[in-house]
């Protein structure tokens, strides 16, 4: 399609697959069935564990609780987000309520920041003040705890690569399986050596080990909620790419960003050298974008002349 803006011939298209909304309801199927079955075990474990910490009086498990805790409200919310994020577009959310799974991503980051930091600031209280500690019950839950999260792991393995969601329920789970691990090893040391200071060392040493993963799922929904060029993409490569296309004599207004973290949007303004080829130029750039770079969603603007209110930033 081509209009005359300013005295200058424009051209715009727009090309993306219908494939692509397909195969996101078909694995937001297979994300909300791996969800809800870990969210079921999770979540009936859960009580019995709490119940264990309070009765044997540990830290170590208490933290382990927690964790599962988050483990649980994390998979509720991120089946929430699937099933809203299965919405089509409308007239206020055009690009539909993908975006919906990424904040629920963020909020289960900043939920295992707030676990981990109290747990940090008990256990360096309880370090100075070791509590006594039943360290057979201790293994006995954190056992159980173990093969719950075992399960709910393998679960969840299958959609951690396409979602960033799934992702972050499946962290919450893996943090909460090394807690396990962590509660049964400071059981079975406390049992043979009596040192009640175990409990809070392993306590802090989960937290420690949690919080990179964590930040790295924060940094990655940031990214994603401020626009940023979806991780793995080389924006400069693609302009270059773009630029050295026959027929393209400049390249501006170029944005790349990501709605839900497994897709990618690009939209771009196209100088081209003769207006008769605007449509074959345009066609061209957006088949190389698919087949380079597997940009799918694609929004060429070409121009005979180009756009003379360029800043730096659109550059």
């Amino acid at each position: 399609m081509q209009w005359l803006v300013g005295g200058k011939l424009m051209g715009a298209g727009h090309d993306h697959g219908s494939a692509g909304h397909q195969g996101h309801s078909h694995g937001a199927g297979a994300s909300t069935r791996r969800l809800a079955i870990a969210l079921g075990l999770t979540t009936t474990f859960l009580i019995a564990e709490l119940v264990g910490a309070f009765v044997f009086d540990s830290l170590a498990l208490l933290s382990d609780a927690a964790h599962m805790f988050t483990d649980s409200a994390a998979l509720a919310i991120a089946l929430a987000a699937v099933k809203i994020g299965q919405r089509p577009p409308d007239d206020q959310r055009t690009f539909g309520y993908r975006r919906f799974e990424i904040l629920a991503a963020a909020f289960n980051a900043i939920l295992l920041f707030a676990v981990a930091g109290y747990i940090l600031i008990e256990g360096i209280g309880r370090f100075f003040a070791p509590q006594p500690v039943e360290s057979v019950g201790m293994l006995i839950v954190a056992t159980l705890g173990l093969l719950v999260n075992l399960i709910a792991m393998r679960i969840l393995a299958g959609g951690k690569d396409d979602s960033l969601n799934i992702k972050g329920a499946y962290l919450e789970v893996w943090a909460d399986m090394l807690g396990s691990l962590g509660v049964i090893g400071a059981a079975i040391a406390i049992y043979f050596t009596g040192l009640n200071w175990i409990d809070p060392i392993v306590a802090i040493a989960i937290g420690l080990w949690v919080l990179p993963r964590t930040w790295i799922l924060l940094r990655d929904t940031t990214n994603i909620l401020l626009q940023g060029v979806p991780r793995g993409f080389d924006l400069i490569a693609i302009r270059t790419a773009m630029a050295e296309m026959q027929g393209v004599n400049g390249v501006h207004d170029l944005h790349l960003w990501s709605v839900a973290g497994d897709d990618a949007s690009l939209t771009a303004h196209v100088a081209i050298g003769g207006v008769e080829d605007a449509e074959a130029v345009r066609l061209a750039v957006t088949v190389m974008l698919k087949a380079q770079f597997a940009i799918h969603h694609v929004t060429i603007q070409t121009e005979a002349v180009p756009c003379t209110d360029e800043t730096p930033m659109h550059r």
